[in-house]
């Protein structure tokens, strides 16, 4: 595995049938990305890139307020010697800290379970059975969409899982892969379930619109109605970009993984048949256990409203419910593949689950390595306010147009494109700029929950092309199991056309949906003050 890392960064393997203007864009994009340094080195350049921009722009005033603290914006030199010396100080604890990390190990350590027993491959063994191969891409992007409920896992099981069904069709499992990543990270913002993210944004949302209006109370969950519909979008457009773009551009690229690393759908027996939906019966009971759990008004995985503390509810982001989503997936997967091991045969003690588990983690060696490095990055890049001063600039200049609201909504939309590619998580980016969004837009007419949809279309379409998502090394990883050349540029130019395309499609969909005035959701609405 060491090796194929080594050799990521090589010349992309060539692709037949590249003829169109469009593809040539693509396969400069593809070249120019794969001549970046290996993804942990390029964390490691960066580190030093904001350490050096931060002593120089510490130097001037830039005329910003910090939104948070009132007090005015400054950039903090990474390079003096107290901060170099906290640095080192909190180095360990910064990585170990690093939110990804502990939610890639953990789920991974289910997921290996799951997988290497065999549970998971005789699942998509009888998925792809009665499933047509022409509906397997809007499956699968549908599933993709749906593990947004499961907070991140959606990286560490459906990705993968992408690859592995693409690959047992006979398509090329590179497509499976940027389906699945485009339905999980592109698609973020479009899901039918809410889950942690509705109401953790909307808390934002809130303190925001307080700065203008404290009187000001919004639903936990007031862009329902148009995530859930935009999860059609996704799929549908998603589908097309897969089969008529993606694909037919790989089509040249030879798979050339080494065999031990790609995941193998043999036939199921009649006993690994039986031992799946003995499997699937544990997992189920597991979940009818959890549910009958978290239904009771006084359970412990109800947490307190954001709105309204004294309601219990179990899809606010203090409820141990939500927080538990990914130690929930780990047990969730592991008692069906353990079910199955034994069930099936292939577990004769516990050593064997344990070996499954010791196995996933060998093949995530190379990403805690980029995650060390990625980790000091984008802590050095969030005290330095760099990201936060760009941010507001941006902000502050489409402020100055005065423009159209329908015209300074698609602003929102771009900006926050834009800023999700300095700025990885979506609740802190959130964080930082709502109070710029939210109350100058509720000054031109504009509520905040339309505010707040506008930022999620924006900030999902360009998740699948920034180095800079704390998964992105995580999804290369998963295609050098295919393809060992895979690189950044590989990755980005693969993943592009659904950038372009969700942001364009997305941005006209939002448009329509608010001229038609469809709800956004429940106790939501389009204009500030809210009608009566």
């Amino acid at each position: 595995m060491a090796e194929e890392q080594k050799e990521a960064q090589a010349t992309p393997p060539s692709s037949a049938g590249r003829g169109t203007l469009f593809d040539k864009f693509l396969n400069v994009i593809e070249t120019l990305g794969n001549k970046l340094p290996d993804p942990a080195m390029l964390f490691f350049w960066m580190l030093i890139l904001v350490w050096v921009l931060s002593a120089i722009l510490s130097q001037f005033n830039f005329g910003e307020v910090h939104p948070r603290t009132g007090a005015d914006l400054e950039v903090i030199n990474q390079l003096t010697g107290d901060n170099l010396a906290a640095f080192l100080a909190s180095m360990v604890q910064t990585f170990v800290l690093f939110a990804p990390l502990g939610i890639v190990l953990v789920a991974m350590l289910g997921v290996g379970v799951a997988e290497h027993s065999g549970w998971i491959d005789a699942g998509l063994k009888k998925l792809l059975g009665f499933t047509p191969p022409s509906l397997l891409t809007p499956m699968l992007i549908l599933i993709a969409i749906v593990s947004h409920t499961a907070a991140d896992a959606g990286y560490v099981l459906v990705i993968p899982l992408g690859g592995v069904i693409f690959y047992a069709a006979g398509r090329h499992p590179l497509a499976g892969i940027a389906a699945a990543f485009a339905g999980v990270s592109g698609g973020f913002s479009a899901n039918f379930i809410p889950s942690a993210i509705d109401p953790l944004l909307m808390s934002f949302t809130l303190e925001a619109a307080r700065i203008l209006d404290p009187d000001m109370n919004l639903n936990p969950i007031n862009n329902w109605y148009f995530t859930a519909a935009s999860s059609f979008l996704i799929v549908f457009v998603g589908w097309y970009i897969t089969d008529k773009i993606v694909e037919p551009r790989l089509s040249g690229i030879e798979v050339d993984g080494d065999e031990d690393q790609m995941p193998k759908m043999e036939t199921v027996t009649a006993r690994e048949s039986k031992a799946f939906w003995w499997g699937f019966a544990a997992m189920m009971a597991g979940i009818i256990g959890l549910i009958a759990w978290a239904i009771p008004e006084s359970s412990a995985l109800r947490g307190p409203d954001m709105v309204d503390p004294e309601i219990r509810s179990l899809v606010s982001f203090q409820a141990p419910l939500m927080q538990a989503i990914v130690p929930l997936i780990f047990v969730l997967l592991l008692i069906p593949g353990v079910v199955f091991g034994y069930a099936s045969g292939r577990y004769k003690s516990s050593k064997d689950m344990i070996d499954n588990m010791t196995k996933s983690m060998q093949s995530m060696g190379y990403y805690i390595v980029m995650a060390f490095f990625c980790a000091l990055f984008i802590d050095a890049f969030s005290k330095s306010n760099i990201g936060l001063l760009v941010a507001l600039k941006g902000a502050n200049f489409l402020q100055s147009l005065a423009l159209p609201g329908q015209v300074t909504i698609v602003g929102i939309i771009i900006l926050s494109a834009f800023v999700n590619l300095l700025v990885g998580s979506a609740s802190a980016k959130w964080a930082l700029i709502a109070p710029i969004f939210v109350p100058m837009l509720m000054q031109v007419g504009i509520s905040p929950d339309l505010t707040q949809a506008a930022y999620r279309v924006g900030d999902s379409v360009s998740n699948i092309i920034t180095p800079l998502l704390p998964y992105f090394p995580l999804v290369v990883v998963f295609c050098q199991r295919y393809v060992k050349n895979t690189g950044i540029g590989t990755l980005i130019s693969m993943m592009l056309p659904y950038s372009i395309i969700f942001l364009i499609t997305w941005t006209i969909f939002l448009l329509v949906y608010w001229a038609i005035g469809i709800p956004l959701s429940f106790e939501a609405h389009y204009v500030y003050p809210a009608p009566h």
